[in-house]
């Protein structure tokens, strides 16, 4: 289900939800279905991988190891 972010017409209030094609969203403040479907942002090309690697290094200094794969966890 895609992410979509709307702003209600009725109450002006913007909010993220998701929605299947055959779902017609509601605003959580007011329950209008009236909406205007906003542009979102892309998410920026990301450095994820290194972002992973670190916290996974961090958690291992800790102790935790819940994070990683089993063949990741030190023997």
């Amino acid at each position: 289900m895609p992410l979509y972010s709307y702003r209600c017409a009725k109450c002006d209030n913007e909010f993220e939800t998701l929605v299947r094609s055959s779902d017609v969203p509601e605003c959580p403040k007011c329950g209008a279905t009236e909406l205007e479907r906003l542009l979102s942002a892309p998410a920026p090309e990301g450095k994820s991988k290194g972002y992973a690697k670190k916290m996974r290094a961090a958690a291992a200094r800790e102790g935790h190891l819940s994070n990683y794969s089993r063949s990741e966890r030190r023997r």
